[in-house]
């Protein structure tokens, strides 16, 4: 679960029955049924009693199903919780988590409410989204702080926010807390995803933006459009001499071992720890596009 591919999640508003039925034709790795921004106050309980329902009614198909619930101190949190865990969706997005305490709350709390419905322990994970520079900075505590915990994400409208900046097009007053949220998350051996691109009309600024959260060490990327998935796939699809590198270097492994050899090496180079890792992602990504042998043959 920790390690499932997450390169596109796709956020739809909670309160639009339309929308929820159509997002899996899009084929995002995850669907975010959101609770928190997309839904008004006065909104907050029809829309979370429509995502109950479409989690025990609708098929998504291969896709996570994911709910950004409201955050730890708001009045709707715990409400949220109570109601979405006994419809299993995959994994609960914690809105501007702040501080370790946020997660050990809300593991608690999920905990609680699988042993009352007899669901297994652990089966809905969770994901804190990281938005505002506390956060930044707890980012390390808080991807250690739950073993229901498979990702950090950021949220990068509201850190702006919170150090009283403006987003620009290249995202440079994002760098230090990109950097920080990769880091904390992959020591902890969980996923970092990265934040929405909100202007839906630039697409070549959206594309420079995945590339740039691609080469940081993001495992993926928050949608706010539909077509936006397909742009993140293309910028996360592998080429073909790294897919043949990576299917080279683990065909040397196989015959190390059918040797009982230590030594690996690969067009005259040595093949170490890291070198495999990186070929099991490449892998791993060229499975999901169709690349290779049992993938999905449709590219997507």
């Amino acid at each position: 679960m920790r390690n499932r591919l997450r390169r596109s999640m796709m956020f739809v508003p909670g309160n639009n029955p339309s929308m929820i039925i159509s997002a899996p034709v899009f084929r995002p790795d995850s669907i975010i049924l959101d609770l928190e921004d997309a839904v008004s106050v006065n909104q907050k309980d029809a829309a979370r009693d429509l995502v109950v329902e479409a989690l025990r009614t609708l098929d998504f198909g291969s896709c996570e199903t994911v709910i950004r619930i409201n955050g730890r101190h708001t009045p709707y949190c715990e409400d949220d919780i109570r109601a979405l865990v006994p419809a299993r969706p995959n994994m609960l997005r914690l809105a501007m988590t702040e501080e370790p305490e946020d997660i050990v709350w809300a593991d608690r709390m999920i905990g609680e409410v699988e042993l009352e419905h007899d669901i297994p322990h652990g089966t809905v994970k969770l994901m804190a989204a990281i938005e505002t520079a506390r956060g930044v900075l707890n980012a390390e505590r808080i991807a250690r702080a739950s073993e229901r915990l498979v990702a950090l994400s950021f949220g990068a409208e509201d850190f702006t926010n919170s150090i009283q900046s403006e987003r620009s097009r290249d995202g440079f007053e994002l760098f230090t807390a990109r950097a920080l949220i990769v880091m904390a998350a992959r020591a902890a051996g969980i996923q970092p995803i990265d934040t929405v691109y909100s202007n839906v009309d630039d697409d070549e600024g959206f594309r420079a933006d995945v590339q740039r959260a691609k080469q940081m060490g993001f495992a993926g990327k928050s949608c706010v459009h539909p077509r936006q998935v397909a742009i993140v796939h293309e910028v996360f699809r592998p080429s073909e001499s790294e897919v043949r590198r990576a299917e080279a270097i683990m065909a040397a492994i196989q015959e190390a071992e059918r040797r009982g050899s230590g030594v690996i090496a690969v067009n005259g180079r040595m093949v170490d720890g890291p070198i495999v890792s990186k070929a099991e992602r490449v892998l791993q990504l060229a499975q999901a596009v169709g690349m290779t042998k049992g993938g999905d043959t449709s590219g997507n």
